[in-house]
Order: structure tokens, then sequence, then C-alpha cells
């Protein structure tokens, strides 16, 4: 009978069928067991950078290409990237040297104008489509795609920001170009233009934010230098927890010069930084100058972790 039980006793109330298989009236059931708990989740996998692992140096040697849509003369990664990333692929082999090559697109993703445009800020944004289109080339090539920044009348920050949610991948790092941050009245291309240690410094400690925050790999941030003069109180950038300092030297011309201006530029490097070098495809192959081997690029020293042609 599914309703109600009578006890055995000559007098009471009646009682459920429940309670009469075994609990006291007035006494609640312990909670329920469930008979078999669900299994926890595994953990999500670390971010890894694109060839593996977590840390750049010394594991990888970076070697890439920059440029930008529409400006030939910045570098020649533009057109078909795909077939860009091969020929990088090739080059980036020439520099291993006991390391992994780790191929690099650096993308001009804030341009100098020689005009002050509608803000006044003698600077453009590439679209995000077009950060969208190189950081899928990047990826089909394995490589890490590198945010370059000239900000003209703006400041390195402002720019570096309006492209944070890129800086949230695990494979987008930075390139700031202080030969292209202007003084007041200053007109780009007339003028070299000028940074200090301490604005590197911020964008180190912005980026090492978004790195804890999302338990990325490491990021790179770079800093061009074509002379001392564009960059002030270097002393003043510190180390910052998963970024890697990279300090790139930009001289121009025939070998010799530009093996002069890096044993120069890198006596100020700090020990924390990590050494780089820049090849110009035009600018050092005028005069009948040649552009610098492989081999002669890794007689320098310290030898460069990074190097870029444009």
């Amino acid at each position: 009978m599914l309703g109600l039980a009578i006890s055995c006793g000559a007098s009471g109330p009646p009682v459920s069928a429940a309670v009469a298989g075994g609990r006291r009236a007035g006494v609640e059931p312990p909670p329920a067991t469930p008979a078999s708990s669900a299994a926890p989740s595994p953990p999500e996998p670390l971010k890894e950078l694109p060839r593996g692992g977590r840390a750049l140096f010394p594991e990888y040697r970076l070697v890439g290409y920059c440029g930008t849509p529409g400006a030939p003369a910045l570098g020649s990664l533009l057109g078909n990237l795909q077939a860009r990333a091969r020929a990088l692929e090739t080059e980036a082999s020439h520099y291993a040297d006991g390391r992994k090559p780790l191929p690099v697109f650096e993308l001009i993703a804030v341009v100098v104008q020689s005009g002050a445009g509608p803000d006044g800020k003698f600077r453009r944004r590439v679209d995000d489509s077009v950060v969208d289109q190189y950081l899928r080339a990047a990826r089909q090539a394995k490589a890490l795609l590198l945010l370059n920044v000239q900000p003209g009348h703006s400041d390195f920050l402002t720019e570096v920001k309006s492209f944070e949610s890129y800086l949230h991948e695990p494979d987008v790092g930075l390139a700031l170009d202080p030969e292209w941050a202007m003084k007041p009245k200053q007109q780009p291309g007339v003028y070299y233009g000028q940074t200090t240690g301490e604005v590197v410094n911020d964008v180190g400690a912005y980026l090492s934010e978004i790195v804890e925050k999302d338990n990325l790999p490491e990021k790179a941030l770079v800093f061009h230098q074509v002379n001392r003069e564009v960059l002030k109180d270097e002393e003043l950038i510190g180390a910052h927890p998963g970024v890697v300092l990279i300090k790139s030297v930009d001289g121009l011309g025939p070998a010799h010069t530009k093996v002069n201006t890096y044993n120069y530029l890198i006596k100020t490097m700090q020990s924390y930084v990590h050494p780089g070098f820049k090849l110009f495809f035009d600018e050092d192959t005028r005069n009948g100058s040649h552009l610098m081997a492989p081999r002669q690029v890794m007689s320098l020293n310290p030898k460069p972790e990074y190097v870029m042609y444009e």
C-alpha cells in the first residue's frame, strides 16, 4: 500500500511508510550521499610559444622581417605573407648556431606620418583587420608577431594600449621605435625623435601585468636604437617578470660602420637585456656596399639573439 501504514500499537498517529521504514518521528534524515561525484575538470594546458615552451632565451634565436601594407620602403613584410614566411624560414635557419630559430613578423602597426593628420599626432594606426591578417599568417608559420610602434606626436603607452586585445595573445609582443617619438613642433623625417628609459620601463611594467594576469609565456619587448641620442636614461629600464627586453642596434650603412655602431651602443646595455641587430635591404647596400651575411652578424660580440631585416 503506497499511502499510510498503521503501527502495531493500540494507539498513535499514522506514520508514512518512509518513516516506518526506519526514521524516528521528529528526527531529520541525514543528507543523501550521491552515488558518484563528477570527475574534476582537467586543468587548462599552459599557453606556449609558437614552437613550444614558455621561455624565449636561451632556447631560441629570433629572426624576422618587418614591414606594413602599402609601404615597401618600410620593409618587405607585405604582399604575399605566405611567400615571405617561406623566405624567412630559410633566412632564420642560417642563424641557428646552437639554438632553435624562431621566425618573427614585425608589423609596423603605428606608422609615423609626414602630415599631422586629423588629430595632429603625425601617426597612423593600421586597422585591426590588418593585425588579424598578419597574426593569422604568423600562426601558420609558427612565428611570433611583434607590433612595432612609431608614435609620432602621440606617446608609446597610449599607442600600445590601443592594441591591448592582441597583447593578451601568447604569441604577440612589442617593438618600440624611439627615433619616431617626436618632440613638440618636430617634423618626422627632419629630426630624430627621442624617448627615455622611464617610458620603456612603463611599457615593460604594463606588459608584465598582462603576462601575469593571463599566465602567458614570455613576451618580447624590443626597443630599437639608431644612436645614443634617441634613448635617454637607458639605465632606468628595469627587468619585469615575463617580459624579455631586447635592445636592437639599428646602425645604417656598410658593414664596418654597422659593427662600430653595434660595439658603441651595446656598451650601455644592462645585463638582463638581450642584444639585437637590424639589417636594411636598401640603406645597407648603397654605394656598392653589401648586406652583411649571417656569419658576419654572428661574429659580433655579444652574438645577437634577435636579428631583424627591413
